[in-house]
């Protein structure tokens, strides 16, 4: 390809031929040889007469200029030109291409398939010998494989990011030691981070032939969590523009949705990242309910942080003895130490037992308390889910009715032990090392910190399985029990220095923290085998683009590989260590990445655009012209007006060769479609059910749609269409990215595809689940948030009053797209007041295209239910197509105010028959 600026050539040597315009131009300008005089007497009768068509001696200037302007066009059309075109090495050797798989790949994993699909494309048709990595930072055992560059498609669509950094074998010779012969291109499709062995695999590949790098095309954010005795938010991102944070966490109804925007600090901006710290300044009710933390508008890994024990912030209630509260007391008093240990990360109430229960805390913690008036509501409280926390001391053991006493985890005996006393005969007694799988697991314990004295417990077949915290001599230190749904704590020792020197060191903060953490969890039943121990559990996990998932394949990860962060077979989610949970995020510092020596692309750079159709239409143009004067100048005006009049006439508008008539005829007939698996039934109960869908929507509205249509996603264009229906089926392949970029400009241009798991059969004879499926199908897809349909929800009332949605199943929950954070119903609305859009995304399980299917006489083709419920089952799913069908053609109307007065005059009337 020859180069000149922003244009290219594939034909360069057509070119040539421009070097016979000029040639031409004398051709066409010469004049005819010189008339010969001769005297005629006749000539005389001639003179004074007209000549009505007169012949132009020489071709007119513009006239000229045109046709060599209509064959310069064709000369340069038949060149192959392309503005800006993309880099293409005219090589025969092998191709490599390399992509970075971590999560900073997934924001627009789309278009980098595209792209590698292209290039593979390019080599099959060259015959080049092509292998594919990807840069996912898992080991490579032996060398790279190259092969035809067609067998790597499927490969590289079936190829997803991962919820953890990228990465690279670190022995790039060994990995490329089997290249085939010839010069080696690579294309690289960089995440634009720098990580480990990046620079050694440029290096190397650099040397063995030219490299191209496909930077990212947009900008990259990621979220971290910064710990400390106030957790915050941490924003970096390789542009300056602020970004939203949104609090994900349950709402009443528990559904996953935004709860809370929060504000970020001002930018600090270092080696091209641009830093922000986010203050997680929430009520204590909000913020426990917090699951995660997401950048709005990114969809990857890196821009999720999972809430765990370091982000909620409990009540906890202190109840003491009133007579330790004065200032000369306060080193000697069990509420100060509570107070210092729990204060950073907790929020305290203080006050008698009767008034903290009413604050409603998460923990209740008691200072040497017995015999309390109000212990019957506290052991309902405990009994609803909370966290009794018990301290000993003199009050408790001196206690005549200790064994008595309710709200223990274990009997005790009265009067205590005094290990380190002037009377005793032993040593104060140190810690016994924590368990793996206990609340304190890992908490290192300082020689320093004896106990002196401590409540005994009674011995008892199951005191050991209570026992969390026990001394040196296997005396227990602390104990618990499950009561109810809550938990009761006993801390056999004082929470001031008086029986222990544990309150004077930073293990009884931790051990506070820990115990405190546990809030709104129950005691486990059983222990796990201490030989697993310490590892980590993967119990939910993210994938790249940032979706949680839970882990179910996943072996547990070990303590040390757990401090390393997200890696391989250890991705970003939520992992737990017997009764510890943390989550394991993806986000934290990054580094942009430098290219040196090497093509870089930009970001922004188009792929080419081909010139020929434009130049072959603009030499049609001139040549019309050409005639046109022609004419002109021939058979004067007369002529030249008959063929302006033919060029001006109308004539139906040109279609697109490369669109089906089917699709055409869809948008013209509001036609609904399918899409096709494969699957010959599945396929032929889809076209049925929208047939039966169509003709109810023929009888009972004005829509008139014609007969459905069948799409191919990774060849047809669905921009002229409306609505697609998508059966799931389990050996169902994913489109190409190309077939998604497709799809994602459908949603966002107003189209709505709804996903039919066909897996509702809660009797157990229909389809197995479809939820994998569907997960892998949807992924690459921009989908909002979700929510089943509530009671208000528009699709409930567009044409027809449902309640319930079923197709050939039913009792399933059909889902879309969540409501606004705060949508609230108007005074004398029966409903909330919506945004006027329609959910892109309609997802259920209740296979709604066999209820809905009917044959070629119109009868219906799968049975629904039995006798006279069945039929009235499909008639109510009918019912519900006709509702969808309707709002997806008219979206949220009846939303609007003017419809509420006759929607609530026909509320009244249906209860007043109803009676």
């Amino acid at each position: 390809m020859l180069i000149l600026g922003p244009l290219g050539f594939a034909a360069p040597w057509v070119l040539g031929a421009l070097v016979a315009l000029p040639v031409l131009w004398v051709i066409l300008r010469a004049m005819p040889p010189a008339p010969k005089r001769i005297v005629f007497p006749g000539v005389s009768l001639l003179q004074g007469l007209t000549d009505k068509s007169p012949v132009a001696r020489r071709t007119p200037w513009w006239l000229l200029l045109l046709r060599l302007l209509a064959v310069a066009a064709l000369i340069l059309a038949f060149a192959g030109p392309v503005w800006k075109p993309a880099p293409r090495e005219d090589a025969s050797g092998p191709l490599l291409i390399v992509m970075d798989a971590g999560w900073a790949a997934a924001p627009d994993w789309a278009a980098r398939q595209a792209r590698a699909e292209a290039a593979l494309t390019d080599a099959a048709a060259a015959g080049r010998p092509a292998a594919l990595f990807m840069a996912d930072a898992r080991p490579m055992a032996g060398a790279a494989t190259f092969q035809s560059a067609a067998s790597l498609t499927a490969a590289l669509r079936a190829a997803r990011p991962k919820a953890w950094p990228s990465g690279l074998p670190t022995d790039a010779p060994q990995v490329l030691a089997d290249v085939p012969a010839g010069a080696l291109s690579t294309l690289w499709l960089a995440d634009g981070t720098d990580y480990p062995g990046r620079a050694d695999w440029l290096a190397h590949l650099s040397e063995m032939g030219p490299v191209t790098v496909v930077p990212p095309l947009r900008a990259l954010r990621t979220l971290s969590l910064q710990d400390g005795t106030e957790p915050a938010l941490i924003l970096r991102g390789t542009s300056t523009n602020a970004a939203t944070v949104q609090a994900i966490g349950p709402d009443p109804q528990g559904i996953a949705r935004p709860l809370a925007d929060l504000t970020a600090d001002a930018p600090q901006t270092s080696d091209g990242i641009t830093t922000r710290r986010i203050a997680i300044d929430l009520p204590p009710e909000l913020r426990n309910r917090i699951t995660s933390f997401r950048i709005q508008g990114d969809s990857h890994a890196g821009a999720v942080v999972l809430a765990d024990d370091r982000v909620q912030r409990h009540k906890v209630a202190l109840v003491g003895d009133p007579s330790d509260q004065s200032e000369a007391q306060e080193l000697l008093s069990q509420m100060h130490y509570l107070r210092q240990a729990l204060a950073p990360t907790s929020d305290l109430v203080e006050g008698s037992l009767g008034d903290v229960l009413d604050a409603a805390p998460d923990v209740v913690i008691l200072a040497d308390q017995v015999q309390l008036a109000e212990i019957g509501e506290l052991a309902e409280w405990v009994d609803q889910g909370g966290l009794l926390i018990r301290f000993g001391g003199p009050r408790m053991a001196g206690d005549d009715r200790l064994d008595q006493e309710p709200l223990l985890p274990v009997n005790l005996r009265q009067g205590g032990r005094d290990i380190g006393g002037a009377l005793s005969w032993g040593d104060p007694r140190g810690i016994k090392p924590f368990d793996a799988n206990g609340p304190f697991a890992g908490l290192a314990i300082p020689d320093d910190v004896t106990v002196r004295a401590q409540l005994m417990a009674q011995p008892a077949p199951d005191l050991a399985d209570k026992t969390i915290a026990a001394l040196t001599d296997d005396t227990p230190l602390i104990t618990r029990d499950r009561l109810g749904q809550g938990q009761v704590v006993l801390v056999h020792v004082t929470a001031n220095a008086e029986w222990s020197s544990l309150p004077l060191s930073e293990l009884f903060v931790q051990m506070m923290q820990r115990l405190v953490a546990t809030a709104g969890t129950s005691a486990r039943d059983e222990q796990t085998d201490d030989r697993q121990q310490p590892f980590w559990t993967p119990v939910q996990v993210l994938d790249g683009f940032g979706n949680l998932t839970e882990a179910d394949d996943l072996a547990p990860v070990s303590a040390a590989d757990m401090l390393k962060g997200p890696g391989v077979d250890r991705p970003a989610g939520i992992y737990v260590a017997g009764e510890r949970q943390q989550a394991l995020n993806a986000g934290g510092p990054i580094t942009v990445a430098d290219w040196p020596g090497v093509t870089v692309l930009q970001p922004d750079a188009t792929v080419g655009r081909d010139l020929m159709g434009m130049l072959l239409g603009l030499a049609a143009v001139l040549l019309a012209m050409d005639a046109f004067g022609s004419a002109w100048l021939g058979r004067g005006g007369r002529v030249a007006a008959v063929l302006l009049a033919l060029a001006l006439m109308p004539r139906p508008a040109a279609m697109a060769q490369d669109l089906d008539p089917d699709i055409i005829r869809a948008a013209d007939e509001v036609a609904l479609a399918y899409v096709v698996t494969g699957d010959d039934r599945i396929d032929t109960a889809s076209d049925q059910g929208l047939r039966g869908l169509s003709a109810a929507l023929r009888q009972r509205s004005s829509v008139e749609p014609g007969a459905p249509i069948g799409v191919d996603l990774d060849s047809d264009d669905l921009s002229l269409l409306t609505f697609i229906y998508w059966p799931v089926t389990a050996d169902q392949s994913a489109p190409s990215p190309r077939a998604y970029m497709r799809l994602n400009a459908f949603m966002r241009s107003g189209g709505v595809i709804m996903f039919d798991t066909r897996d509702g059969d809660v009797t157990g004879v229909g389809g197995p689940d479809m939820t994998d499926t569907l997960q892998a199908l949807a992924a690459p897809l921009d989908i909002p948030p979700l929510a089943p349909i509530p009671e208000d929800h528009v699709l409930t009332r567009t044409f027809y009053l449902l309640d319930d949605f079923p197709g050939r199943w039913r009792g399933n929950p059909v889902w879309v797209e969540a409501p606004p954070v705060g949508a609230a119903a108007a005074e004398g609305s029966p409903f909330r007041q919506l945004n006027d859009g329609v959910s892109p995304v309609i997802i259920g399980g209740n296979s709604w295209s066999e209820a809905w299917a009917i044959d070629d006489d119109g009868y219906p083709v799968f049975p629904v239910g039995s006798g006279w419920e069945g039929e009235e089952q499909r008639e109510m799913s009918l019912r519900f197509g006709v509702n969808l069908i309707t709002y997806v053609l008219t979206g949220n109307y009846k939303s609007d105010q003017v419809h509420v007065p006759a929607l609530l005059d026909r509320l009244r009337t249906e209860e007043a028959l109803s009676r």
